[in-house]
């Protein structure tokens, strides 16, 4: 890891001196956090082809087994674009991943806005996620929390390993040009609990389109969320995520 960030601090100099610009692209391998605490990425224009921030906490059985978590991460005032995610938590979550703060966010030309995602066989949890303050444009998926994302290390994986997933918040989040609002889609045999949107407006590729949701196994509550959210999110206009339990 000392000669990763080592190679990555003379690849920004290299980079900052041929073309003396604020913003810099980084490779998608210097952006994921994996199995780290107390990180804060901020003030960045990423453009990659993969997740522009992705945190992570070990793979399967082996992650398990190391058992370190990522944990009190901060990104914030953060600008980009990719095929993929702009704010993605796992898939690989074996260790643990929690207290996460994402904010201040501007994605453009998106594959999801928003992805929280692992699979079978992963464990750990992912719990106490706050995203907010987010705007996206031209996004194929607005807000994804997926439970059968990225395969497995080997087959020595536990399949009643289960991922927790529960206490995520997104609030204040603006989206246009959004071909689909959102894909909640918890274990059947785990569902993800307390997951809250609040204040949040996605419109359509065209004015006469309204993107859609699709949820199942999941628990929640959704404040002045537009267009109306899957019903499994119970909907009260009149509170927001602060309000909730």
């Amino acid at each position: 890891m000392d000669e990763l960030f080592r190679r990555y601090g003379e690849l920004v100099e290299d980079h900052l001196s041929k073309n003396r610009t604020k913003y810099i692209t980084l490779v998608i391998t210097l952006v994921k956090q994996d199995s780290t605490s107390n990180v804060c990425i901020e003030d960045s224009y990423i453009s990659v082809g993969d997740d522009i921030v992705a945190v992570k906490s070990g793979w399967d059985e082996y992650g398990i087994s190391y058992g370190r978590p990522s944990s009190n991460i901060t990104i914030r005032r953060v600008n980009g674009s990719s095929q993929f995610a702009g704010i993605a938590i796992g898939s690989e979550a074996s260790g643990g991943v929690e207290n996460v703060v994402a904010e201040h966010i501007n994605l453009y030309n998106m594959g999801s806005g928003i992805h929280i995602k692992t699979n079978i066989g992963r464990g750990g949890y992912i719990k106490n996620i706050t995203i907010s303050d987010v705007y996206m444009e031209n996004v194929r998926t607005g807000i994804r929390i997926a439970s059968n994302a990225g395969g497995n290390a080997d087959g020595k994986y536990d399949p009643n390993a289960l991922t927790t997933v529960k206490g995520i918040i997104v609030k204040n989040l603006r989206g246009v040009k959004v071909h689909q609002a959102g894909m909640i889609q918890g274990y059947e045999k785990s569902p993800f609990t307390n997951i809250c949107l609040s204040d949040i407006n996605l419109s359509g590729e065209t004015e006469s389109r309204t993107p859609t949701w699709k949820c199942s196994d999941v628990s929640g509550s959704a404040y002045q969320v537009s267009p109306r959210p899957c019903a499994e999110l119970i909907s009260n206009q009149s509170a927001s995520c602060a309000n909730s339990s």
